[in-house]
């Protein structure tokens, strides 16, 4: 049977995929919350083979209209599709010029024009939320694009939350979970999720490990491959398995059930906040050391406690130090300092209702 399609307003989302699949992450739950809210969409996508383990269900059949990026700059393909009444550039990307000059010949009026940024917990994320931004060149030029800011605080755009998304962690089967991809945890020991980069203190934290009763999971890619080369200069390794591939519910799932959860990049860290489990969060590190100052301006807004501040600043090489011991005491006060947040977000509007608002209310939209 035939999904039933959404008959509102048209979006184009833009994505790159730059670092493993973090970007899609966003536009793929984005572009869901977006249809389930009534809006028709269409995800532009350079390299879409990541959905094939993220979204089992093919985006057709969810009813969401999967395009290669390519296409956007083939006249023959534009000149067949409706026009959409947004246009959205996910961080950074920019719209190919083919589909600009289409759209701009096309139109009587611009598309509203949103420009989807990173997340920071930085003081001036506010300042700059909503902004116009002109377009001084190309053939948009004169037409305007509005800056939409994710982030922690009112005055921001805030953060992604799907409807129901607490309500299916309340129904969540712990026990369940634990049996099937981590039988081998002992009654007393703690289990880790490790989503990563390359950190510095892995060796550090694996060493911590070993002779104890707890047990790592390793997700799949970067993870794995840094686990596999810090266990080859180890005498004994500690208790691990290497999880597969799986979906963004799965990947929720992992959370909710792990004591201590590594994350990184932005979709990881918003699902870390979501779980309400304490995580540590490797930042995507920038060539200017700019992330230094994210990372610092997001613990400062968690009010994490000085030990949790440390753990974050060895694990992703801005201090010195051993790896703090891991223990059911520290854990539980980290989980009281990330439900507190979390208590916090959930008084804000989430993500996809501001940016429906600032969509709806743009005075450059097409009517």
């Amino acid at each position: 049977m035939p999904p039933h399609l959404p008959d509102g307003p048209l979006w184009d989302i833009f994505c790159t995929v730059i670092d493993n699949h973090g970007d899609l992450g966003v536009c793929w739950r984005l572009a869901r919350q977006l249809q389930g809210a009534g809006q028709r969409v269409r995800l532009w996508v350079d390299d879409a083979s990541a959905l094939s383990w993220m979204a089992p269900r093919a985006p057709q059949a969810l009813g969401i209209e999967l395009r290669p990026w390519a296409d956007a700059s083939q006249d023959s393909v534009l000149q067949d599709l409706p026009p959409a009444d947004v246009w959205l550039e996910a961080f950074g990307c920019h719209l190919p010029e083919a589909f600009v000059a289409h759209g701009v010949a096309t139109r009587a009026r611009q598309a509203a024009w949103i420009n989807l940024e990173y997340l920071s917990a930085e003081d001036w994320v506010p300042r700059m939320h909503g902004l116009p931004s002109p377009v001084m060149s190309g053939p948009a030029r004169g037409w305007r694009k509005t800056f939409f800011y994710p982030g922690f605080t009112e005055g921001t755009g805030g953060l992604l939350r799907e409807t129901g998304l607490l309500a299916r962690q309340q129904s969540f089967d712990l026990a369940a979970w634990r049996a099937q991809y981590a039988p081998q945890l002992a009654q007393a020991g703690l289990l880790l999720s490790l989503f990563c980069y390359e950190p510095p203190a892995l060796p550090s934290l694996l060493q911590q490990l070993v002779g104890t009763s707890h047990h790592l999971l390793v997700t799949p890619g970067r993870p794995l491959a840094a686990v596999q080369q810090a266990l080859a200069g180890m005498a004994e390794p500690p208790h691990w398995s290497a999880l597969p591939y799986t979906s963004q519910d799965g990947f929720d799932e992992m959370l909710w059930a792990c004591d201590l959860n590594f994350v990184r990049g932005e979709d990881s860290l918003v699902r870390a906040l979501w779980s309400g489990q304490p995580f540590i969060w490797q930042i995507y590190p920038q060539d200017d050391q700019a992330h230094h100052a994210k990372l610092e301006a997001f613990l400062h807004w968690l009010d994490a406690p000085q030990d949790l501040r440390s753990a974050h600043r060895i694990w992703n090489g801005l201090e010195d130090g051993p790896w703090p011991p891991l223990d059911p005491a520290r854990l539980h006060d980290w989980k009281r300092v990330v439900q507190a947040a979390r208590r916090r977000l959930q008084a804000q509007r989430p993500l996809t209702a501001q940016l429906l608002e600032m969509a709806c209310t743009d005075p450059t939209a097409r009517g």
